[in-house]
């Protein structure tokens, strides 16, 4: 679906004159809260897994995304520039994981089945407002979905944005990024299968200090998924499974479930080893 240039209408009223730099402010103490901290998402752990293997394809872009992403039809240099900036917000203000990633799945969702207008600037470039507006609209519906302390719309647009835009602009595509999104805002992400890998996990508190160690890294290794395209082509499951199965790896004394190979709990799920991602 393309959407209409008039909807994000570029007129002098769109822009705020200030500096996004200028107006960033930010509670460090509210900030802080998730230093250092691995969180799993606000509402993990009470879905099924057969509930949410049914669900995930409904959370996850349009099947020839990716293939549109490769053969240039879309922008995939703007996207990658979006997700960088998304990252890196997520990363300033301490944000969960998972908050990160619904960001980017917002994005890739509705960049799979809507056109954003083009827009050129005076050197005859394209000027890439479209992009960044909708890339704060995404990282301000999944903070307000996922975090107990969001940033004001203005205080989000940080890190030297080319465009800074006024919040009742950013309130307007925050409400086309739902109803594209058809309201389906809780998404599916390999976050949310975290919590069912408990089998594979140590059960002994003592090796509690292990499992936090294991679920950081596999955290840290789903978000870095965002910088390789073809993981688009996983399933939120497979991604999970597979940073699970990557970090226990990396971790040598991470000690694994009874049989002492946490893969086995996995078959359920995503069938052989071989349907797992193998970018790690």
């Amino acid at each position: 679906m393309a959407l209409s240039p008039e909807l994000f209408s570029a007129s002098s009223n769109l822009f705020c004159a200030e500096d996004a730099d200028d107006v960033a402010s930010w509670d460090d103490n509210g900030a802080a809260d998730n230093d250092g901290e691995w969180a799993l998402p606000v509402h993990s752990g009470d879905r099924p897994v057969a509930a949410l293997l049914a669900a995930e394809p409904d959370h996850m872009p349009r099947p020839d995304y990716l293939s549109r992403l490769h053969a240039r039809f879309l922008d995939a240099i703007g996207r990658q520039d979006a997700i960088n900036w998304i990252l890196k917000v997520n990363e300033f203000y301490r944000f969960r994981p998972v908050t990160a990633y619904l960001s980017v799945n917002y994005l890739d969702r509705f960049l799979s089945s809507n056109s954003l207008p083009a827009t050129q600037g005076q050197n005859g470039q394209r000027s890439g407002w479209p992009m960044q507006l909708l890339s704060v609209a995404c990282v301000s519906v999944a903070a307000k979905m996922e975090e107990t302390h969001v940033p004001l719309l203005l205080d989000l647009q940080i890190l030297d944005p080319r465009f800074v835009f006024e919040p009742r602009t950013v309130r307007r595509m925050e409400l086309l990024l739902m109803a594209a999104l058809r309201w389906r805002m809780r998404s599916v992400t390999p976050f949310d299968f975290l919590p069912h890998l408990a089998p594979a996990l140590p059960p002994s508190a003592s090796a509690s200090a292990s499992a936090a160690s294991l679920l950081s890294r596999a955290a840290d290794l789903i978000l870095s998924t965002h910088r390789v395209v073809d993981f688009l082509g996983y399933r939120p499951s497979a991604i999970a499974a597979a940073a699970v199965l990557c970090a226990a790896d990396e971790i040598a004394d991470f000690p694994g479930g009874d049989d002492g190979d946490p893969s086995s709990h996995f078959d359920e799920w995503v069938g052989k080893k071989d349907n797992l991602p193998d970018f790690f």
